[in-house]
C-alpha cells in the first residue's frame, strides 16, 4: 500500500480518535463502566474495513517471443471486516484476545510487458489486468498492551500473529494464489468507556509471511500463453490494513 492511502487512513483514524476524546473529555467527571477491565473474560464484536495489498516480486523473466512482463497491484478498493471477540485479562496492563471473523475484499493486478508498445492494436500483449477478488476467514490472535485508564480514555498496543483462509474460487487466470496465509500484525487503538459499553477504534497492520503464488499450474494446459505470467512473478506476499470498531 502507497504512502498516500496510508495517509488517508491515519487521517481518518485521528479524526475519528479526536472526537471521541473530545466526547470523552467533556464528560470525564462521570467514570463509566469502572469496574469493565476487572473482569477475567470478557467478549464483544467489531465491525470495520479492510484495505488488502499483495507485495510482488518479479524477476524479469523473458518469454521465447521476446516478451517481459512485470507485475503489480494498481488498485485498492475497501473490503468490510466484521468479528467476534474473545478477551481474557492476563494482568491489570496485559489481555490476550481472539477475534475470529471475515474479511471480504479485492485488488487488482496490473501487467504490463516492457518490450510491448501502448500503440498495439491488440492491447493484450503489451497489458493486462486480473481483479483479486478475496473472502478470508481470519483468526488474529493478539496480546493488549494497554496505559493506565484515563478518566474515560485508555489507549492501548497490540501485537500478534492472525491465520487467514481464503475461500475464494479457483479460477484460470494469470496468477493463481494459495489459499492459506499466515501474517505478523501490530496495531494501536483506545478504549473509550460509555455508559453501556466500551467503543475501541482500532487501526492494525498485517504483513504476510508465506510466498502465496502457486506455481502448480495444471489448469494452463488448455491456455498455455497465460503461463508467462507465473514464470515472470517469483514471490507474491499479502498486506492488510484493517481499522476496526470494537464493541465490548
Amino acid at each position: 500500500m502507497d504512502l498516500t492511502r496510508l495517509r488517508h487512513i491515519a487521517s481518518i483514524m485521528l479524526l475519528l480518535l479526536g472526537f471521541a476524546v473530545t466526547h470523552a473529555q467533556d464528560n470525564d467527571m462521570i467514570l463509566n463502566r469502572p469496574y469493565a477491565d476487572a473482569k477475567p473474560f470478557h467478549y464483544g464484536f467489531s465491525v470495520g474495513m479492510n484495505f488488502q495489498n499483495l507485495a510482488i516480486t518479479n524477476n524479469g523473466f523473458v518469454t521465447d517471443d521476446g516478451e517481459e512482463w512485470y507485475a503489480d497491484v494498481s488498485a485498492i478498493s475497501p473490503g468490510f471486516s466484521v468479528n467476534v471477540l474473545a478477551d481474557y485479562r492476563i494482568a491489570e496492563h496485559f489481555n490476550l484476545r481472539v477475534s475470529p471473523g471475515l474479511y471480504f475484499g479485492n485488488k487488482v493486478v496490473r501487467f504490463l510487458n516492457h518490450e510491448g508498445n501502448p500503440e498495439w492494436v491488440e492491447q493484450s500483449h503489451y497489458k493486462q489486468s486480473q481483479n483479486v477478488k478475496s473472502t478470508y476467514i481470519v483468526v488474529p490472535v493478539d496480546l493488549k498492551m494497554s496505559a493506565k485508564r484515563y478518566h474515560n480514555i485508555r489507549p492501548y498496543f497490540t501485537a500478534g500473529a492472525m491465520f487467514a483462509c481464503d475461500l475464494a474460487k479457483d479460477r484460470s487466470e494469470q496468477l493463481k494464489l494459495k489459499n492459506n496465509d499466515v501474517m505478523l500484525t501490530v496495531g494501536m487503538g483506545c478504549d473509550f468507556y460509555m455508559p453501556f459499553f466500551k467503543l475501541c477504534p482500532e487501526v492494525k497492520f498485517c504483513f504476510g509471511l508465506k510466498n502465496l503464488l502457486d506455481r502448480n499450474r495444471p489448469d494452463l494446459e488448455d491456455t498455455p500463453e497465460l503461463s508467462r505470467f507465473t514464470e515472470s512473478v517469483s514471490k507474491v506476499k499479502s498486506n492488510m490494513v484493517v481499522v476496526t470498531f470494537f464493541f465490548e
